[in-house]
């Protein structure tokens, strides 16, 4: 009976510190959940910036949803509630957020770091308009990492080498990227090509190439006939068989235009949103594939 009792005691002591130890484990993995930095960005292209170069060491929330045109966005409370909480607010800049003075004002005395990734970029205009997509060029990205990369470190001097090496790793891949098709253009007679939206322009910076557009910068409106009659003729003079139509921007007026000068409608990436399931290196180098057929057509 003694045995059946002690038994009974000792069953109930294991049970309580298996319970506790249970406990302890989970307050533990909490805590390691909280020891990672809440970093807020705008955009989708930034989001994959900060994860690849913050890794398992940061929380990453993007402003604007999946499968929304960032221009369309407008901020919520809750957004500003979710950004109260973030160690630093990271957003592109050149004016692609309308809204984020509005955003600053609110968070400015909340202790959140507030950081323009656009820092050390050249900006270029079209239409007296400053172009805000610097994401799409190759040598841009890797000014945007190291904004970030230097945010992180501010916030977390600790991890300092693992942001490092992080973004050593990010950048090797940019630059092999940009190094495999400088060379490649460098070598094609043909310069323009036919976009959607005019998004293209650091990216053509990039690599002494030329875009014409559909419709602005923003992506808005459409062109008056003497605008369509124009690219009619410029895509006849330069034997273009090939429109690009960006998934966030109206393909209707692309269409018109292909089908016009008999070419073929192909999509390309702007990266305002992630898209068919592609990062950011497979998007890019996808964009430059389609776009280095595109030129290299009789």
């Amino acid at each position: 009976m003694k045995k059946k009792i002690i038994s009974g005691i000792l069953a109930v002591l294991i049970g309580s510190m298996l319970i506790g130890c249970g406990a302890k484990a989970e307050n533990t993995t909490q805590k390691i959940n909280n020891d990672k930095l809440n970093i807020t960005v705008s955009i989708y292209p930034l989001k994959e910036f900060a994860e690849k170069i913050g890794g398992d060491k940061v929380d990453v929330t993007c402003l604007v949803p999946d499968n929304m045109e960032p221009h369309d966005y407008e901020p919520k409370a809750r957004d500003f509630e979710e950004l109260t909480k973030s160690k630093a607010f990271i957003y592109n800049g050149f004016g692609m957020e309308t809204w984020v003075d509005q955003v600053n004002e609110i968070i400015k005395e909340k202790n959140v770091i507030i950081v323009d990734s656009s820092n050390g970029i050249e900006a270029r205009k079209e239409e007296s308009a400053v172009d805000p997509h610097i994401w799409l060029s190759l040598k841009n990205a890797e000014i945007q990492c190291e904004n970030i990369k230097k945010t992180l470190i501010q916030l977390d001097e600790k991890n300092r080498d693992y942001y490092e090496e992080n973004y050593n790793k990010f950048k090797e891949e940019l630059e092999s990227l940009y190094d495999e098709y400088k060379p490649k253009f460098e070598l094609l007679s043909k310069k323009n090509f036919i976009t959607g939206h005019a998004a293209f322009g650091y990216l053509c910076r990039d690599f002494g190439l030329t875009q014409k557009s559909v419709e602005n910068l923003f992506a808005e409106g459409e062109p008056t006939p003497k605008q369509l009659e124009d690219l009619v003729n410029f895509c006849k003079e330069d034997n273009i068989k090939t429109v690009f139509s960006e998934s966030l921007a109206s393909p209707k007026v692309s269409e018109t235009l292909a089908k016009e000068v008999q070419a073929e409608v192909i999509p390309i990436y702007t990266l305002e949103a992630k898209e068919d399931g592609k990062n950011y290196i497979d998007a890019m180098r996808y964009n430059l594939d389609e776009i280095y057929r595109c030129l290299s057509e009789n």
